[in-house]
């Protein structure tokens, strides 16, 4: 018997981890292998010391189609209510785990992009896109409703009209338009998508942990509360930053003339 294809291939690039979705022919549809793939290989990643950035990609000519409803919904397609709930919060649950991850993550949709997908996404730091990706949710093209970001999400990062118009259609966009909606930061032609993503994703790699983590923990807190409390965590933020050796080493660095040379992200880490 032929051993099962991983659904998902980790690849560490020095302090980069790349995450590549690797269901092609189904267009990297979301089962629950997959699902159960990704969430180790997350909670992987987060308990490295040596992993500074995670991209997340895929296979073949789709970043992630949405749910494989098949493999969810049974090979007759009869709706289970429970079954269908219960994948949705799996999916939930690691989309979390992902966000929650105390190192930059880098969607970089490779092509489709819609409903399971998009809220994979979403859950990302940065998204970068290739001029080639197409994007939207969909779910109202099955009569469905997203379950994990796709109604709490979106709004938030592209303002409730923009979401309504991509929710109430279910069409897909260019990544030119995402990039105009601020879906998207960059779109890359594809002969460079990799090389761009790999460059920016180094450059990115090479800073404190500890600033990174805690200026992403310090947006993320803040985007919901008040400009004070905003302004309050910050400087919580930066008492904790500067029992950290990184401000000495930018510091010297800076006056030595040099690149700064820091520490890993778990001796950073309180």
């Amino acid at each position: 018997m032929t051993a099962a294809q991983p659904a998902v291939l980790r690849e560490d690039r020095g302090p980069v981890t790349w995450l590549t979705l690797n269901r092609p022919d189904a267009m990297n549809a979301l089962d629950p292998q997959l699902l159960d793939e990704f969430d180790s290989y997350v909670r992987a990643v987060g308990d490295d010391p040596s992993v500074r950035v995670v991209v997340i990609t895929a296979t073949g000519r789709a970043f992630c189609a949405g749910a494989d409803l098949k493999a969810v919904l049974g090979t007759r397609g009869d709706l289970d209510p429970a079954r269908l709930l219960d994948f949705e919060q799996r999916a939930q649950a690691t989309f979390a785990r992902l966000a929650d991850l105390p190192k930059p993550t880098i969607a970089a949709l490779n092509g489709v992009t819609m409903a399971g997908g998009l809220e994979l996404a979403l859950h990302c730091d940065l998204v970068v896109a290739s001029s080639r990706a197409r994007i939207g949710d969909g779910h109202t093209n099955y009569g469905l409703l997203p379950g994990a970001g796709g109604a709490a999400r979106l709004p938030r990062v592209i303002g409730p009209t923009r979401a309504k118009y991509l929710a109430f259609t279910g069409e897909l966009i260019s990544a030119e338009q995402a990039l105009t909606m601020g879906l998207v930061v960059e779109v890359l032609p594809p002969e460079d998508f990799r090389s761009r993503i790999e460059s920016l994703s180094s450059a990115i790699a090479v800073r404190s942990p500890s600033a990174l983590r805690l200026f992403k923990q310090t947006i993320d807190d803040g985007l919901n509360q008040p400009l004070q409390s905003a302004l309050r965590l910050e400087l919580l933020a930066t008492a904790a930053h500067l029992h950290t050796g990184d401000v000495e080493e930018g510091l010297r660095a800076f006056t030595e003339k040099r690149a700064p040379r820091f520490t890993t992200s778990e001796e950073n880490h309180d």
